[in-house]
């Protein structure tokens, strides 16, 4: 993990882009590198090293309608053997010590809708090169799933970190204030009913949080991070002299990503009986790109 941290520290210094930078760029029409986000509900759902997952016995799971999802990095990589770093690194969201250890400052995060751009770069200064895949570590997501409360169905807003560590000192839902002003680890969620008065929050075990890695075997990551890695159908090629933008589109498979142990075995989430939250991770990325 110190390793992990050391690593996203010096790459923080070395490749953040400045907002005003990218805007000049846009007035002068030069070609970008775009990045937007999808989320899948029919998408393969995988497990930690990419094969097809199903849910286990005695827990129950629903897929989530997604509002908004933040990322902490992003890395192209040029084949299964590129290590976690050595791609061409091309985001790093910004840092704080504010609750103790290094973390994900949630405050400056920049969180976005599905089709929305969460990246947009000059291509003049992306690496040249050929890509295989796509490293994005994500950090938050925020989505509406239902709740059996009481015997009646009502919708609530979820949101979930899954950074290696976030400094958050509060976020909302709703109307309802979450104060925290404190460093969260990978699994911190909360949620509040939509129609309702009611609210609540949580961590999810360490190492619950599932992270696809297609590629575990021959380019792992760290423990504890969200490193989700995804190979393009055809890989991406940069050679300098393109004309048009590129966009990239990373798909995000939520096929039953919100799990939960079951008390009651009827396939509805029930906070009030005792049922916990086990998994909230993202159940498989499928980059694609059109130029």
């Amino acid at each position: 993990m110190n390793k992990f941290l050391v690593l996203f520290s010096i790459l923080f210094s070395v490749i953040f882009f400045s907002c005003s930078d990218k805007d000049d760029n846009l007035l002068n029409n030069e070609p970008q590198l775009i990045i937007k986000f999808q989320f899948d509900k029919n998408q393969i759902r995988l497990n930690n090293i990419g094969q097809p997952s199903s849910i286990p016995a005695g827990n129950a799971a629903q897929s989530p309608n997604f509002n908004t999802i933040s990322a902490h990095y992003f890395e192209l990589a040029q084949n299964a053997y590129t290590q976690l770093g050595d791609g061409t690194v091309l985001y790093h969201a910004p840092e704080t010590i504010d609750g103790g250890a290094i973390a994900i400052d949630f405050f400056k995060a920049k969180i976005v809708a599905e089709e929305e751009p969460f990246l947009t770069i000059p291509l003049k200064e992306v690496n040249q090169g050929s890509y295989e895949f796509v490293r994005v570590s994500l950090s938050y997501q925020n989505y509406t799933i239902s709740i059996l409360n009481n015997g009646e169905v009502y919708n609530a807003t979820v949101a979930s970190f899954l950074g290696y560590n976030t400094y958050i000192n509060s976020h909302t839902i709703g109307n309802n204030i979450f104060n925290v002003n404190a460093n969260r680890l990978q699994g911190y969620w909360a949620f509040a009913l939509n129609d309702f008065p009611f609210s609540s929050s949580g961590q999810a075990s360490q190492g619950a949080t599932t992270v696809p890695n297609p590629i575990a075997q021959s380019s792992p990551i760290p423990q504890g991070s969200c490193v989700v890695t995804g190979k393009f159908l055809e890989k991406l090629v940069i050679n300098g002299t393109e004309t048009n933008d590129i966009v990239i589109t990373l798909s995000l498979s939520v096929n039953n990503s919100f799990e939960w142990q079951e008390v009651n075995p009827d396939g509805k989430f029930e906070p009030v009986a005792g049922e916990s939250v086990i998994d909230m991770g993202l159940r498989g990325l499928v980059p694609s790109y059109t130029r």
